[in-house]
């Protein structure tokens, strides 16, 4: 849950880099909220929870994007690749789980060598 309020924090930071375990634990803990918020939404007959949940960690889950592109040495225009059918997720998919690079890049210093949330 830290990593998670940790991208929450960080709310529209597109500048530096973020690790796998950030990036992953992110996506892992709004997958699950969204769910809830889908059940609830399902049993009280409406789906508005959901959807504010949505447009609520919008801005935070592309900045984490971009900063997880920016761990491996990527620009935050290769979110776009998104865009094309099929092909384009799958790519992303492969860019997030990749490791990020070691040395120091443009976007800063290796994150894994900064203090650990958690």
């Amino acid at each position: 849950m830290d990593w998670y309020l940790a991208v929450l924090k960080n709310y529209a930071g597109f500048s530096g880099r973020a690790r796998r375990k950030e990036f992953w634990m992110f996506a892992l803990v709004s997958f699950v909220i969204s769910i809830v918020l889908s059940i609830i939404g399902g049993l009280i007959g409406t789906e508005i929870l959901s959807y504010i949940y949505s447009l609520a960690i919008l801005i935070p889950s592309l900045a984490v994007a971009v900063r997880r592109l920016h761990d491996t040495s990527r620009s935050g225009w290769w979110l776009l690749i998104g865009l094309v059918p099929l092909v384009g997720f799958i790519v992303l998919i492969v860019f997030f789980a990749s490791e990020g690079k070691q040395e120091p890049n443009q976007h800063g210093t290796n994150p894994k060598l900064a203090p650990q949330v958690g």
